[in-house]
């Protein structure tokens, strides 16, 4: 009987001790804050070598962004309830251009950055690959999509192995230094994630506190936030480094992490998942 009475007691403290440890691991909630960190534009980056292609980028961009296609891609994954007028597109004669494999136009993106660009089953879908298909289709080029670390788009656009760099990529004096870009078809805004009832309730507060940021390897969320406070970042000593964004927010609902700084449309989608 004494046996039975250890055993069960034994058993009871196990199951109690699961409990608490089920209940300590449980996901925090996010939010987004209301304030915006920046305002930024989106383009495609292309070897500073190939300005045939990126003036017929630039003119192919232009007569989809008139015709309506890039406004109704753009509405497809960003609802705002607006009519995208359709118009007749003409046919063009486009600048003499080349590309790395004759008949292709090759894209790096990093497609875990939704709704721009991410997986649905094999396949990679979002505004980015839809736009960049738009346009191939207009320079009669078929579109190949290679997915690689987001930090590794423009060495590999400037070594000449992507004929583009698509990826939310937003246009920095930096990055102009190593490739040219085209014109805008989009624009994006840094926002800051943070775990609901955290003492960052706007973004000074961020800025001004000892936070520890959390941001995607290369991105303009990592280029903001590791310049000086006196510049607007938070300096190198307060900003941790990922791989792809959904580590950061992972990093952030384990308490690892104060915030994470990337853009507003896959905070959204990383926010709704983590929050289920």
């Amino acid at each position: 009987m004494k046996t039975f009475t250890k055993i069960a007691a034994a058993f009871l403290s196990g199951a109690l001790l699961l409990g608490m440890t089920s209940c300590g691991a449980a996901k925090k909630k996010l939010q987004i804050l209301d304030t915006a960190y920046a305002i930024e534009d989106y383009a495609m980056a292309i070897s500073k070598d190939n300005e045939g292609l990126k003036a017929a980028i630039d003119q192919a961009l232009k007569e989809l962004t008139d015709d309506g296609t890039i406004p109704s891609i753009i509405e497809k994954y960003i609802p705002a309830g607006a009519t995208v007028e359709k118009k007749e597109s003409e046919t063009s004669d486009y600048p003499e251009f080349t590309t790395i494999q004759e008949g292709k136009l090759i894209m790096a993106t990093n497609a875990y950055f939704q709704p721009y660009e991410y997986y649905e089953g094999d396949a990679i879908i979002g505004i980015d690959p839809e736009i960049a298909k738009a346009v191939a289709d207009k320079l009669g080029l078929e579109l190949v999509i290679e997915d690689v670390e987001f930090d590794s788009i423009i060495a590999g656009v400037q070594a000449g192995k992507y004929d583009i760099g698509c990826a939310g990529m937003t246009v920095t004096e930096d990055r102009l230094k190593s490739v040219n870009f085209s014109t805008p078809y989009a624009t994006g805004v840094q926002s800051v994630i943070v775990v609901e009832g955290s003492e960052i309730t706007d973004v000074d507060k961020l800025l001004e506190g000892n936070y520890k940021v959390g941001v995607q390897t290369g991105t303009t969320g990592d280029i903001y936030m590791a310049s000086s406070p006196e510049d607007g970042g938070v300096g190198e000593d307060r900003i941790e480094r990922f791989a792809k964004g959904n580590d950061a927010v992972i990093a952030l609902q384990s308490g690892k992490i104060d915030a994470v700084v990337i853009d507003n449309e896959p905070a959204k989608a990383f926010v709704a998942a983590a929050n289920k």
